[in-house]
């Protein structure tokens, strides 16, 4: 039994969805859900765990596809509307999936595909109509979705979760933030991750709330919808506040305080997926009065620690692990990180995947000996609270026998008036093993780099000071807002 879609049947006349101006009830969800499961099974008793892809916008049909893939016994894998046609090749290859259901939009940019890789695009409209079939009983343990992880350090792995995985990590967050069925949350996230799948669409059927999809991030329409007074909860990720913000300063002062009054009433705002700079934090909690809540999570997790919902929230952490979760802060001697003592966080419990799709070599890598998932972040207890300090691949630079967290040295670098945003590497040195390096993105104009080097000395030791900067008006990010520092690393 799925009991996401169990519960739904006690919310019948209830708003679910709210998708291109349209409401939708628990019920026509439901029976769209059926008719989506009807045409997939076409005739079989049971899809037993076939890989069914999607290309479909986040919308109501989005969600009547993924619940109809799960009610056929399939596996959901949602594909990225963003992602250029080599990545989905990739997906399809990597899952042998045979279908594509795809959304009008797609069916021209998808055919080449069916051509070459034999797969069947299969439009949207016609597995929407009605149709009835008995459908299979599905039981906890049975894999139900496959997320890709961004790929930030590596070619994309496919993280598979159960229902009972999925089931995990909704009810750890509707718990902890207190879901509440009048609750109502606007979606703007892509929907083949984590962050927009489970904390904000799948949080909100759960708890019989409504979710409003906005497939396009536009600035002015997300403060529209917050000054309509319908919101309860917002999440998003670093770099959307970092335009909402951009956007309530070059309004008019009365329509500053009409966001700023607006924003304010929301009961819970929340920032993750990528680590939140600080300075957002702080102009973010001047403007609306909301503390930003960080957590901390990943696609093979879910959330995995978070800040206090009612007790304090401090910047720059990600707070105390989530009830149900298990956690531990291990040191390179395989013991347990002191306070203050850096530390790489695994994890245990009922919301971890089970398995890296077909890789099972990968699979035992990410796991320890007693079961313990290997993250592969580095953080800190710091009193009382743990903070990230990066990725052991990408954000730890291992340079002269320190550990240095570029998380760290961007934040110091944030604070400098000439930068509007920046990010660190560590790059290659025959010396020192690795240098860290910046990249700068100025306010308004041209940054003197040896100033800034020199602005650093006073704020951090001299070894964490950048020997190498380069100045763009961008950084390289995923679809996520995340920077993507292999990318950053070939631009020096």
């Amino acid at each position: 039994m799925i009991q996401l879609i169990e519960r739904a049947k006690g919310f019948t006349e209830r708003v679910a969805l709210v998708s291109n101006g349209t409401s939708y009830t628990y019920g026509q969800l439901l029976d769209s859900a059926q008719h989506v499961a009807a045409h997939l099974l076409n005739g079989k008793a049971d899809l037993e765990e076939a890989r069914i892809t999607f290309l479909v916008p986040p919308s109501f049909e989005y969600t009547a596809i993924q619940w109809g893939i799960w009610m056929a016994g399939g596996i959901a894998v949602p594909l990225c509307v963003l992602h250029p046609l080599p990545s989905i090749e990739y997906v399809l290859r990597d899952t042998q999936a045979k279908m594509v259901i795809a959304h009008p939009d797609y069916m021209d940019f998808l055919s080449p595909l069916e051509k070459e890789n034999g797969v069947s695009i299969v439009a949207l409209t016609p597995v929407l109509e009605n149709r009835s079939a008995e459908l299979p009983d599905i039981r906890t343990e049975q894999r139900a979705m496959i997320l890709y992880t961004s790929g930030t350090t590596s070619k994309p792995k496919g993280v598979v979760t159960t229902h009972a995985n999925i089931q995990a990590q909704i009810t750890t967050l509707v718990n902890a933030w207190e879901w509440q069925q009048d609750d109502y949350i606007l979606n703007i996230l892509p929907l083949h991750h984590v962050h927009g799948i489970i904390n904000v669409m799948s949080c909100a059927l759960w708890s019989g709330a409504c979710c409003e999809f906005l497939p396009k991030f536009e600035a002015e329409s997300v403060w529209n919808s917050i000054k309509s007074g319908r919101l309860t909860l917002f999440m998003a990720v670093p770099t959307i506040y970092y335009k909402l913000i951009a956007f309530w300063d070059d309004a008019s002062e009365t329509a500053q305080e009409e966001m700023s009054e607006a924003a304010s009433k929301l009961r819970l705002m929340v920032s993750g997926s990528a680590a939140l700079p600080v300075p957002v934090l702080e102009k973010w909690r001047k403007i609306t009065g909301q503390t930003l809540l960080e957590r901390y999570g990943m696609t093979e997790i879910g959330m995995g620690l978070s800040n206090s919902y009612r007790g304090e929230r401090r910047p720059g952490h990600i707070g105390l692990p989530l009830p149900g979760v298990e956690m531990r802060l291990v040191n390179s001697d395989d013991k347990t990180a002191g306070e203050n003592e850096a530390g790489e966080f695994q994890i245990k419990g009922p919301s971890v995947f089970k398995e890296y799709w077909q890789k099972p070599e990968a699979t035992e890598k990410a796991f320890t000996k007693d079961g313990w998932f290997i993250t592969g972040d580095i953080g800190m207890l710091n009193n009382g609270s743990y903070k990230i300090l990066g990725r052991d691949s990408v954000d730890i630079i291992k340079s002269g026998g320190y550990k240095i967290s570029a998380l760290e040295i961007e934040d110091v670098l944030r604070k400098h008036p000439m930068v509007r945003d920046c990010a660190v590497v560590g790059l290659p040195d025959e010396e020192w093993g690795e240098v860290v390096s910046a990249c700068l993105i100025p306010k308004d104009e041209a940054i003197d780099t040896k100033k800034v080097s020199e602005w650093l000395k006073e704020q951090l030791p001299r070894y964490k000071i950048p020997r190498n900067y380069i100045v763009r008006n961008t950084l390289p990010r995923n679809v996520l807002g995340k920077v993507t520092k292999n990318e950053l690393k070939k631009m020096f």
